[in-house]
């Protein structure tokens, strides 16, 4: 499905009966909103309405040259754009990776709007901030986000040889189809330079506070990209009912290496907060762009 914004217009996955209980899923780097498939078949299974978004840089027709337009300020108010286009007053919000990041932000701007919050792999920013000024072992781990500042040389590098780099980034943990799906899609012109510049756009314009939403925070072991210091000092960012998932032994792409675990604790969180959907379960309806 396409969504039309004031700031142009998003391509989306979608699926769940129109006027089931909205819930929207944000993807991460280096992926679009199909990292999303497994959970969205499984939410759309109980009747619930989910769109997940190619966020700005990764839709075609939303991808601004200038780094400065990729600031988390704008990256929020493109979620709030998209729910508004989608007549959502309220939804669920759950976000992977930076996109998790931007479900943190967006929870704790507009509380009013977001019922629940769930967010994969990526501990608060305000712990993770904390992280980088004390933590030797998170610094080491978030030093790639530094050096992929570097443009063009970063997209170069991940693109030559059949983009040999970028596909390492998934490991064998992303199905290959997946992965090719992916390559696919960030080889098009302009596209890889659009997702990169969420890590070229400067420090947030301001502070993020704790966020009073009802908040699942799921993360692996094997993480390579968030430590085990700001995933546990997450609790402390969160003033309003608070669930803290430990999956061992996974990498960081949870919601394809643990479809099945990360749907199950998606809907778990879902049905304790807002009560369970009132619709009857429905295949998916539409998964794909058009």
């Amino acid at each position: 499905m396409s969504i039309s914004t004031a700031a142009g217009v998003f391509d989306a996955v979608a699926a769940g009966p129109p006027d089931g209980r909205p819930v929207l899923l944000l993807h991460g780097f280096p992926q679009t909103g199909l990292a999303w498939q497994r959970q969205i078949a499984a939410l759309a299974a109980e009747g619930y309405r989910v769109v997940a978004p190619d966020q700005r840089g990764y839709s075609p027709r939303v991808r601004p040259e200038r780094a400065e337009d990729y600031r988390i300020g704008v990256l929020v108010a493109d979620v709030v754009a998209i729910t508004e286009a989608l007549g959502w007053p309220t939804f669920d919000l759950a976000g992977h990776d930076w996109g998790g990041a931007v479900a943190w932000w967006t929870a704790a701007g507009h509380p009013g709007r977001v019922r629940t919050l769930t967010v994969v792999s990526t501990p608060h920013p305000g712990a993770l901030a904390e992280a980088l000024r004390s933590d030797d072992d998170q610094r080491a781990r978030s030093q790639y986000m530094k050096d992929w500042r570097d443009a063009p040389a970063t997209e170069h590098r991940m693109l030559a040889d059949d983009a040999r780099l970028l596909r390492s980034l998934y490991g064998d943990k992303v199905p290959r189809a997946s992965t090719d799906a992916y390559v696919r899609h960030l080889t098009r012109p302009g596209a890889l330079t659009g997702a990169l510049n969420w890590y070229r756009s400067g420090r947030p314009d301001g502070e993020i506070g704790a966020v009073e939403v009802p908040t699942l925070y799921v993360w692996s072991t094997g993480d390579t990209a968030f430590g085990p210091g700001p995933a546990r000092e997450t609790a402390r960012w969160v003033d309003g009912p608070y669930r803290f998932e430990i999956l061992p032994d996974l990498g960081h792409w949870i919601p394809e290496e643990a479809p099945e675990t990360l749907s199950r604790l998606l809907l778990d969180h879902l049905r304790a907060h807002g009560g369970r959907n009132q619709h009857a379960p429905l295949t998916v309806d539409e998964t794909g762009r058009h």
